[in-house]
């Protein structure tokens, strides 16, 4: 895990008068460590086996809490469901409708590109907070299995 990334994580949550508490920590550094975009499921399925006092409650309450923060992103799923990721810096999100799998994509014009578009929405009133990008369409292996199936 990326200790720095944990430490300011925890320093956000205290500078906003966020008690920590176990559940806490073990919720972040599993977002910190993990980049599979998990959901409240995956996550409580996880955890519970290692912290068998966690509720899905709990696991739901905090992710709340560390959204509202802009700690995680929000990624809606092809499900219906939400799909979280710790969000440190600014990254593209390429999401296979196909699998549901969520590719981080890197691109070092990425945070200028992102800055040019809060300016845009800052023009027509608007106060940008964080940003998340993503572009649908089908990853390789399923281009893969589909053209197979054909």
């Amino acid at each position: 895990m990326d200790n720095k990334q944990y430490e300011q994580a925890m320093d956000r949550l205290k500078n906003n008068g966020v008690r920590i508490t176990p559940q806490r920590q073990i919720i972040l550094k599993y977002l910190i460590e993990n980049d599979n975009h998990p959901t409240v499921e995956t996550i409580f399925n996880v955890l519970d086996k290692t912290f068998p006092n966690l509720s899905m409650a709990t696991v739901y309450n905090n992710l709340r809490l560390f959204k509202k923060l802009n700690l995680i992103i929000e990624l809606p799923s092809i499900d219906g469901g939400y799909r979280y990721d710790f969000y440190d810096h600014p990254h593209l999100h390429a999401t296979c409708d196909n699998c549901n799998k969520i590719i981080d994509i890197e691109n070092p014009r990425f945070t200028e590109i992102e800055q040019e578009l809060k300016d845009e929405t800052r023009e027509v009133g608007f106060k940008p907070t964080v940003s998340s990008i993503s572009i649908h369409g089908i990853c390789k292996e399923c281009q893969v299995k589909l053209a197979k199936n054909k």
